[in-house]
Order: structure tokens, then sequence, then C-alpha cells
């Protein structure tokens, strides 16, 4: 069984912000799942893993439930690094991470409670078990960097997806 999981930056390091209505926001989604459609039809992956944090992850997360009407054989498995991760969103935030979380095939919680590192272990635990990595990243130092450093410390196929200019690439 191939894999794949997703690493991005919340939604105020976007260009759009929490403007999902804005089209760039709408071309970002738009390309996620080109990539993702790509790694099911030419890589054979089934298996896809959210981090279910704000913004890109909870994007992709609802781009695999959706192409599961199309590819039923794939699944989604949420890797929640804490069980407060969404206790401070706003309400609509919360309902949707738990709308997204209840179509899961899996959920992996990596701890019970909050600590300083349970993003990076949780991030970490998702490149362990991916074979590819997609990365809406914009090159610069962040969590998202670091998973990307990570992945490829690891020897996983990375690809790039420029948040800005929305070029593809594989690292």
């Amino acid at each position: 069984m191939k894999s794949c999981a997703f690493t991005g930056h919340r939604p105020q390091n976007l260009p759009f912000g929490f403007r999902e209505d804005d089209e760039r926001c709408i071309a970002l989604k738009e390309t996620l799942k080109k990539q993702i459609i790509s790694l099911i039809t030419d890589e054979n992956v089934t298996h896809f893993i959210s981090g279910m944090a704000l913004g890109v992850d909870m994007y992709a997360a609802e781009i695999v439930l959706e192409l599961k009407k199309t590819y039923p054989g794939i699944t989604l498995e949420s890797a929640i690094p804490c069980e407060t991760q969404a206790a401070k969103w706003n309400a609509a935030m919360r309902e949707r991470y738990y709308g997204i979380a209840a179509q899961c095939d899996k959920e992996t919680l990596l701890q019970t409670h909050y600590t300083p590192d349970c993003m990076d272990k949780r991030n970490r635990y998702m490149v362990d078990h991916a074979d590819y990595i997609i990365a809406v990243w914009d090159g610069k130092p962040s969590g998202t960097g670091k998973t990307v450093m990570y992945a490829q410390s690891k020897g996983k196929v990375v690809i790039k997806v420029n948040p800005a200019t929305l070029t593809v690439e594989r690292l």
C-alpha cells in the first residue's frame, strides 16, 4: 500500500488568508486535487494522511473525501497531534474539523495533551508513514519547511506546491 501525507501553511500564511472564495484559494485546491489524482492513477497511492490543521491539511482532507466517490479504494487517516487541537478554533472551523474526522477511515492520536513539540511529533509520524509528501510551501523557514527537510532526510518523494505561483516541483 502506497501512502501520501500532506503538509502546508496555515491560512494566515497563505496569499489569500482565510478567504476560501478567493480565486487563488480555489486554484490552489484545484492544483492539490490534480496532484492527488495523479498519485492515485499514476503511482497507485491508496492511503492519505492529514494532520488536520487549519488550511492546507483540511483542504487536502476534504479533497480526498470528495475523491472517494470516484476512487472508492482510497482511505483517509487523520493524524491528531493532541486531543485539544481544535479547542481554540471558532465554532465553524471546529464543526468542519469534526465533520472531516468523522469521515476518516482511521484516526491516529499522537498524544492526549498538548506539549510544545506535539505538532513536530505529528509531522514526523506522517512522514514516517508516507511514501509521498505533498507540501504547500513557499520555501521559507516554517513548520512546513521543517517537515519537508525531515521528509528529504528520510528519502521521501516531496511534491512541492508553491502557494503563490502554484508551480509544482518534485524535490
